[in-house]
C-alpha cells in the first residue's frame, strides 16, 4: 500500500500495519475509558499473538466486526438477546445494561462470546487463534455474498468475545471497537479486528497512556490517539463520497 499525503505519517504506518498483520496500538481518549488496546488484523493473529496479548496485555482479547457483518452473520448486541429474554428470566431485567448505567458511553458493544467447532476447550493460545481465524474467514465470505453458516463453524458459549460496532461508526460512537473497525476500513482489510486492553501490573489499573506510548516505542510499533483516526477516517469517507461522484 502506498502512503497517502493527505494522512499523516502515523496512520499511514497503522493502515500498512493493517495490511500487513502487524500489531499497533489505539489510546480511545482520556474523556472516554482512556485505555490503550493491542490492535491486529484477525485473520493474521497466530497462537503467539495471543500469548503477547494475554501476557503483555491482560485485558479481554476480544473481535470487532462491522455492522454490515454482524448483521449478515446474525449477530446481534448481547444487551438485546438479555432483554428479550425477560419475560422468561425476570432478573434479567435488572441487570441488563441501561442507559446511563457507563460513565464512557451510552452502551457497550458486547455481541455473543464463541468458540471455533473445531477447538477443545476454546481457551489455549492456539484454540483462540484458530476461533479468532475462522471468524475473519466468515466475515469475509459473508462481505463477499458467499452463503454462510455461523453455526456450522462456532458455538457459544465461548472464550473470544464479540464486539458489534455501531454501523456509523465513529459518528456513533468511538470506542477501540470503532476506531479499529475503521483502520481495517481504510486499510481495505477485512472488518474483523482483535483488540485488548493493556492493564498495569503495578496497580491493577488499566495502563496510562504515557506508559503505553513507552511500550510501543521499545517495541518499534504505531501507537495511535482516536482524535487521528476520527479525522483521518473523515477524510477517507470525503474521498470515497468524491470518487462515487465521479
Amino acid at each position: 500500500m502506498s502512503s497517502n499525503e493527505n494522512y499523516s505519517d502515523n496512520i499511514n504506518k497503522a493502515l500498512k500495519a493493517a495490511q500487513n498483520g502487524e500489531m499497533f496500538f489505539i489510546f480511545d481518549s482520556d474523556s472516554r475509558e482512556g485505555e490503550t488496546d493491542f490492535v491486529i488484523a484477525a485473520g493474521a493473529v497466530t497462537p503467539d499473538d495471543v500469548r503477547w496479548m494475554r501476557r503483555d496485555g491482560g485485558g479481554l482479547i476480544c473481535v470487532a466486526l462491522d455492522g454490515e457483518s454482524s448483521e449478515k452473520l446474525g449477530l446481534p448486541f448481547i444487551s438485546d438477546i438479555l432483554r428479550d429474554e425477560v419475560d422468561n428470566y425476570p432478573a434479567l431485567g435488572t441487570i441488563v445494561e441501561r442507559g446511563g448505567d457507563l460513565a464512557y458511553d451510552s452502551r457497550s458493544s458486547f455481541s455473543i462470546w464463541v468458540n471455533h467447532r473445531r477447538t477443545r476447550t476454546g481457551i489455549p493460545d492456539n484454540d483462540r487463534a484458530l476461533t479468532i481465524n475462522e471468524l475473519s474467514n466468515i466475515t469475509e465470505k459473508a462481505l463477499d455474498g458467499k452463503e454462510v453458516d455461523f453455526g456450522s463453524e462456532f458455538r457459544t458459549p465461548g472464550h473470544v468475545a464479540l464486539l458489534r460496532a455501531a454501523d456509523r461508526l465513529v459518528h456513533e460512537r468511538r470506542g477501540q471497537t470503532e476506531l479499529s473497525i475503521a483502520i481495517a476500513k481504510m486499510a481495505a482489510v477485512t472488518p474483523a479486528m482483535v483488540v485488548c486492553e493493556m492493564l498495569d501490573d503495578s496497580n491493577g489499573k488499566a495502563l496510562s497512556r504515557e506508559d503505553a506510548i513507552e511500550y510501543a516505542q521499545l517495541h518499534d510499533l504505531v501507537f495511535l490517539e482516536g482524535q487521528e483516526i476520527v479525522d483521518a477516517y473523515e477524510q477517507w469517507e470525503s474521498s470515497q463520497a468524491s470518487h462515487q461522484k465521479e
